[in-house]
Order: C-alpha cells, then sequence, then structure tokens
C-alpha cells in the first residue's frame, strides 16, 4: 500500500493540509486541528512556519469528476 500525504478535497478550511494530514493518520480533521492551535499556542507561533512550509510542500489531492446528483421536483419546501 502506498499512501501519500495529500490535501484534503472535501474538508477544507483555508488549504486542506491539516485535514490532509489527519487523512493520512485515520484521526479527525477536527482533531488535528485543535492539537495544531495548542502547539501554536505553547511553542510561540512556531507551527505558523510549519504550516506555510506544508501548505506549499504537500500537493494537491487528484480531482475526481464530480457527478450531478438528481433534484426532486418540489425544491420550494425549505422556504
Amino acid at each position: 500500500m502506498n499512501k501519500k500525504i495529500t490535501k484534503s478535497k472535501n474538508n477544507r478550511v483555508l488549504t486542506g493540509t491539516l485535514a490532509g494530514i489527519a487523512e493520512y493518520f485515520g484521526i479527525s480533521p477536527t482533531t488535528a486541528r485543535v492539537i495544531y492551535v495548542i502547539a501554536s499556542i505553547f511553542l510561540i507561533g512556531a507551527p505558523v512556519l510549519l504550516y506555510i512550509l506544508l501548505m506549499i510542500l504537500v500537493p494537491n489531492a487528484k480531482n475526481e469528476p464530480k457527478t450531478a446528483e438528481p433534484v426532486d421536483g418540489n425544491t420550494w419546501n425549505d422556504f
């Protein structure tokens, strides 16, 4: 199994880097973001530089064509 770290294409907040790392390690993206914020507080902003570096180096996930979902004729019932 050849697993690579890529930016998440589904769970993006800023660039998808933290979510991609979380998907690679099999943890929740929210957990990865909380760990990042705590590390940024205790390490006096050093993870910000690491994030910028990872944002540049981690490749985007390969795009798959999106398929349209069928829509029911009665779509006005949510107003």
